[in-house]
Parts: structure tokens; C-alpha cells; sequence
């Protein structure tokens, strides 16, 4: 099971559905990702709770002064069967800049745009817009 792809459709079917937070079984994985989310503006915010397991994630939605999600479309590049290793000058373009990749690099999750700053490739984990 793709336990990445799990985590972004429970993130989109959150949205469409109006909640106001999702809780996620907890991975550093994931917490990488949800941190890059924050700091990027497309969730409000996260933590994570430590339980007798692997922990639960609490992440909170964001939504627009329309009530509309943020995130109108979150897709996985990568997947377990087919990687998708980029190099920084190949990074994509997603809705030319108004949205942004998440790129797993030897320096940890990181957007689009920090990667190409500091001149470093990866695996290509999703595209966020």
C-alpha cells in the first residue's frame, strides 16, 4: 500500500468535504511533507500525537475567504511501482509557479522552489496547486 498516496487523498477528500482537520497515522515521511505544506501556505498547520504506536497527525485545513479548499489539486508523481527522480534544472513548473512540487532530496523534504535555490535534485513526491 502507497501509504504517501493515502496521505494526500485523505488530505483532498478533507477538503471537498469541508472539514475543518484530518488525523493521519504519522511518519517522518509525512511529517516532511506537512511541513513543506505549512510553510507554503496550503495547510494552516499540523502536530502530531504521540500515541502507544506510531503516532496520529492532526493536520488542519485551510480554506479561502470563499469557504473554497486551497488546494485545488494535490496528485503523487512518484509512485512505488514507477520513481520519479528529477535533477534541479528539470524540476517542473506547476501552473507556471502558482503551485509547487515536493521533492524528497538528500537534504530532506523540500518545495520546488527551495531545491532549485539551493541546486538540488530528488525524488519528485507530489505536485501541490
Amino acid at each position: 500500500m502507497d501509504t504517501i498516496g493515502q496521505f494526500l487523498t485523505r488530505i483532498r477528500n478533507a477538503g471537498l468535504a469541508k472539514h475543518e482537520k484530518v488525523d493521519i497515522p504519522s511518519s517522518n515521511v509525512r511529517v516532511g511533507i506537512a511541513t513543506v505544506l505549512r510553510d507554503t501556505g496550503f495547510i494552516k498547520n499540523f502536530k502530531v500525537v504521540k500515541d502507544g504506536k506510531q503516532g496520529i497527525m492532526r493536520v488542519y485545513l485551510k480554506y479561502n475567504d470563499e469557504g473554497r479548499h486551497v488546494i485545488t489539486d494535490i496528485s503523487r508523481a512518484s509512485r512505488p511501482g514507477r520513481r520519479l527522480y528529477v535533477r534541479c534544472e528539470k524540476i517542473p513548473s506547476v501552473r507556471s509557479g502558482y503551485g509547487i512540487s515536493v521533492l524528497s532530496t538528500s537534504k530532506g523534504m523540500m518545495s520546488s522552489k527551495q531545491a532549485t535555490e539551493q541546486k538540488l535534485g530528488g525524488e519528485l513526491i507530489c505536485t501541490v496547486w
